[in-house]
């Protein structure tokens, strides 16, 4: 069996992890939609959350490599530095709203041509297309919050909203064009 074979029948394998992704972005799109306001303050609230935990864990590592005689100087920073970015966001979510723009847009455009270098890779007759549908939704995503990343959290969150959706649905016939190959690969097997 090839590599490229074996990720396609890992895939089918593990089609409602697949499924899952859809339905978490299905179900974020209706949100952003019915509540921009909410859906923008919440992630810049979880981000700040995270940075402020994350920076805290970095900053328990660093000491505890400074009582092992391991460097701790990196880890101390990093942590430092999370916890002012966590409070940044807390205090100051605008600016985190604008950079959380610019962030998603470079995330956007890498994993749109992650999925679609990956899609022309899979062997799967019918299903890669989704997912270069999934690839091509997340490239234009990110083309247009990198030309209009001052238009406003609102409009971020229905493009979110719209690419969310868009992206769940293409990953949900995807995981059940997967699920059918799975069930092709267990009928080979058992016959």
């Amino acid at each position: 069996m090839d590599t490229i074979e074996g990720m396609s029948r890992m895939l089918a394998e593990n089609w409602w992890a697949v499924a899952i992704r859809g339905v978490i972005g299905v179900v974020f799109g209706i949100v952003a939609f019915l509540l921009p306001g909410t859906t923008i303050l919440s992630l810049v609230l979880v981000f700040a959350a995270y940075m402020i935990v994350d920076g805290i864990f970095a900053i328990i590592a660093g000491i505890r490599a400074a009582q092992q005689q391991h460097q701790w100087g990196l880890l101390i920073v990093e942590g430092v530095v999370d916890i002012g970015a966590g409070l940044i966001a807390f205090f100051w979510p605008g600016i985190t709203v604008l950079a959380f723009v610019i962030l998603a847009a470079a995330w956007a455009l890498l994993s749109g041509g992650l999925e679609l270098a990956a899609a022309f890779r899979l062997k799967l007759d019918h299903g890669r297309w989704w997912l270069a549908l999934g690839g091509v939704a997340s490239i234009i995503f990110g083309v247009l919050l990198a030309i209009a990343p001052l238009v406003g959290a609102l409009v971020l969150t229905w493009w979110a909203g719209a690419y969310a959706l868009v992206f769940g649905v293409a990953l949900l016939v995807l995981a059940f064009k997967l699920r059918a190959k799975n069930e092709d690969y267990h009928r080979t097997v058992h016959a």
